[in-house]
C-alpha cells in the first residue's frame, strides 16, 4: 500500500514539475535577432531627463541592477514577478542588451495582451458587470486583448469603441457604449465624462452642472460633447445611430435639444459621418495633442505606478492633465510628456513601441535607493524622476506575485489547465477579500491592517506554502544541494534577488539550531517571511 502511494506521489510530482535544472533551457521562441531599440528617441528622452535633473540641481540615483529591472518589467507588463524559470533563463542569456530583448519578448507574450487589456478595460468601462443583458465586459476585454496581440494602432482601437455599431456580443467594441445604459437608455452624460477622462486625460464631469471652477471647460462644452451620443439607440441589432434622434434635456419644464459641438479644433472632425464617427475622428486626430498625452501618461503610470508629473506633488491623477501649452510648429517639446506624445503620433500610435521607449529610459532604470539623506531633497528627486519611485503594488500584482512564487515554472498560456484554473479561482477570491481598486487603481493608496493580516494569515498564503506536489516550498527543499542554495533559491523566487550576506547568515544560523523545524517547515517559514516583507509588496 505504501509503495503504491509513494509511486503515485512520484508520478504526480514528476509530471507536474520537471526538475529545477530543466528550467534553465533556452527560449524556444527567441529568434536571436537584434533587440528592437529606438535609439534616436531613447537618446532624446535621456537627454531631456539629464537636462531636467541638471536644472533642478539634482544627482540621479545609480542604475538599478538587471534583476530589479526584470522584476519591474514583469510587474508592469504581466502583472506578476518573474518565475524562477524566467530568472534562470534571463541570467543564462549572455547576449548584449538582454533587457531590451526581454522587453520585446514580454510584449509578444500573450500575458501582456491579457494583462494590459484589463488595465484598458478598467479605464473605459470600470469593473462592474452590469447591465448584464446589454453589456458583456468579458467580450470587451477579450476584444481589447486581440487588438493588443495584433498591435493595432491605438487610435483605431479607441475610435472603434466610440463609433462602432452592432451587437455587444458580435461587435465587442460597442460595450463601451452599452456599459452606460440605464433603464434601457444610453446615458450620454456618462459617456461624455468617460470619453474626456479616458481618451483626453482630463476631467470635465463637474461641467455637467456648471462651468469648471479651475479649468476652461464650460457647461456648454459638456453638453456639446454629450450630444455626439444623442443619436445612439439600442435595437435587436445592437447599438445603432438614428439621425432622427438627438440629445434633449428638460430645463424649467421646457425640452431643449443640444447640437453636437466640440470645444476646439472643429476642423478635426471628418465630414459626412455619423456624429459618433465625427467625435471619434476629433478625439484621435493627430493634432489633438490631448489624446496622445493622455495615452502616454497612462502607460507611464502603469509602468512606474504613478502618473507623469514634473516638479508636481508626489501623486497626481492620471486623468487630470493640464491643457497642453501652445506650441509653434516645428518648435521642440518642452516636457518629456510632449516628447513621448509626439513620437507616439509620428510612429502610428504604436503602444508596444511606446512601452519599449519608456522601459529604455534612464528614469525607468534608476535605482529606488538614493544616497540623499535629506527628506526634502529625496522628495525633489522623486518629483523629477531622478530616483525610481517606491510604489505599493496594486492588488492584482500582489496576488499574481504570490501565485507565481508558489510555482517554479512560469504560469502562462502553456501552463497546465489545472494550474490556470486554480490561479483564476484563487485570484478572484483574494481580490474579493483584499479589495479591488477598480478604475481608481492608479491613484495614491496606503496599505491597511486587514490587507496585512490577509497576507499573514489568509487562505491564499496558507495554501501556497503548504507542502504538496503543487507548491514550491517542498520542491525547492528537496532539490537544493545545501542550505545556502535553498535560501538563495527562495529569495530569487519571492524577491527576484539573492540574499544579502547578513540575511543568508541569519537564516543559516537559525536553521543550524537543534530546535529548528524539519527542512520543509523551514522553507515554509522562509516563504511566509518573504511574502510578508515590505519588499515583496512594493515596486522598487
Amino acid at each position: 500500500m505504501l509503495v503504491g502511494t509513494a509511486a503515485l506521489f512520484w508520478l504526480v510530482w514528476t509530471t507536474a514539475f520537471p526538475p529545477i535544472q530543466a528550467t534553465v533551457k533556452a527560449n524556444e521562441n527567441d529568434s536571436g535577432g537584434e533587440p528592437v531599440r529606438e535609439w534616436e528617441i531613447s537618446v532624446r528622452t535621456n537627454e531631456h531627463l539629464s537636462t531636467l535633473w541638471e536644472r533642478a540641481g539634482l544627482t540621479a540615483a545609480e542604475e538599478a541592477d538587471e534583476l530589479t529591472l526584470l522584476r519591474r518589467l514583469s510587474l508592469a507588463l504581466h502583472g506578476t514577478i518573474p518565475s524562477l524559470e524566467e530568472i534562470r533563463r534571463f541570467e543564462s542569456d549572455g547576449r548584449d542588451s538582454r533587457l531590451d530583448r526581454w522587453c520585446v519578448e514580454m510584449l509578444e507574450d500573450p500575458r501582456f495582451a491579457d494583462y494590459f487589456s484589463e488595465r484598458i478595460a478598467r479605464t473605459f468601462v470600470g469593473t462592474q458587470q452590469q447591465p448584464f443583458l446589454v453589456f458583456r465586459r468579458d467580450r470587451f476585454k477579450a476584444w481589447l486583448s486581440e487588438q493588443l496581440k495584433e498591435n493595432r494602432p491605438y487610435n483605431e482601437t479607441v475610435a472603434a469603441m466610440i463609433a462602432d455599431q452592432g451587437l455587444w456580443t458580435g461587435t465587442p467594441s460597442t460595450n463601451f457604449i452599452t456599459h452606460s445604459v440605464v433603464d434601457e437608455q444610453v446615458d450620454e452624460e456618462t459617456l461624455a465624462g468617460k470619453t474626456v477622462r479616458a481618451v483626453l486625460g482630463q476631467r470635465i464631469d463637474c461641467a455637467e452642472c456648471h462651468d469648471h471652477p479651475f479649468a476652461d471647460w464650460k457647461q456648454s462644452d459638456f453638453r456639446g460633447l454629450a450630444a455626439f451620443y444623442g443619436q445612439v439607440k439600442l435595437s435587436p441589432f445592437g447599438v445603432e445611430d438614428d439621425p432622427k434622434r438627438g440629445y434633449i434635456l428638460t430645463e424649467n419644464d421646457e425640452s431643449v435639444e443640444f447640437e453636437p459641438r466640440v470645444p476646439f479644433g472643429e476642423e478635426w472632425q471628418p465630414d459626412g459621418e455619423t456624429s459618433r464617427k465625427q467625435l471619434a475622428g476629433w478625439c484621435t486626430h493627430a493634432e489633438n495633442r490631448r489624446f496622445a498625452r493622455a495615452t502616454v501618461n497612462r502607460v507611464w503610470a502603469l509602468m512606474f505606478g504613478k502618473a507623469w508629473s514634473q516638479g508636481a506633488p508626489y501623486f497626481t491623477a492620471v486623468d487630470d492633465l493640464p491643457d497642453p501649452e501652445p506650441r509653434v510648429a516645428g518648435e521642440p517639446p518642452e516636457t518629456l510628456l510632449d516628447l513621448l506624445a509626439d513620437d507616439f503620433v509620428e510612429h502610428g500610435y504604436d503602444l508596444r513601441r511606446l512601452i519599449r521607449v519608456i522601459a529604455a529610459s534612464d528614469a525607468f532604470r534608476r535605482s529606488s535607493r538614493s544616497s540623499v539623506e535629506d527628506d526634502r531633497e529625496l522628495m525633489r528627486q522623486v518629483e523629477h524622476w531622478a530616483v525610481f519611485p517606491l510604489v505599493r503594488l496594486r492588488p492584482e500584482q500582489v496576488v499574481g506575485s504570490i501565485l507565481q512564487a508558489s510555482s517554479i515554472k512560469t504560469i502562462d498560456q502553456n501552463a497546465a489547465l489545472f494550474t490556470r484554473v486554480i490561479r483564476f479561482v484563487r485570484e478572484n477570491d483574494f481580490l474579493r477579500e483584499y479589495g479591488d481598486l477598480g478604475d481608481s487603481e492608479l491613484e495614491e493608496r496606503s496599505g491597511t491592517i486587514p490587507q496585512a493580516l490577509l497576507r499573514m494569515n489568509g487562505k491564499l498564503v496558507q495554501e501556497t506554502t503548504e507542502p504538496n506536489p503543487f507548491t514550491a516550498p517542498p520542491r525547492v527543499t528537496f532539490a537544493a544541494a545545501d542550505p545556502e542554495t535553498l535560501i538563495e533559491t527562495c529569495y530569487l523566487i519571492c524577491l527576484t534577488r539573492r540574499p544579502e550576506p547578513q540575511e543568508a547568515e541569519f537564516f543559516l544560523t537559525r536553521w543550524s539550531d537543534d530546535d529548528a523545524p524539519r527542512p520543509v517547515a523551514r522553507t515554509q517559514d522562509l516563504f511566509w517571511t518573504l511574502y510578508n516583507s515590505p519588499e515583496f509588496s512594493w515596486n522598487h
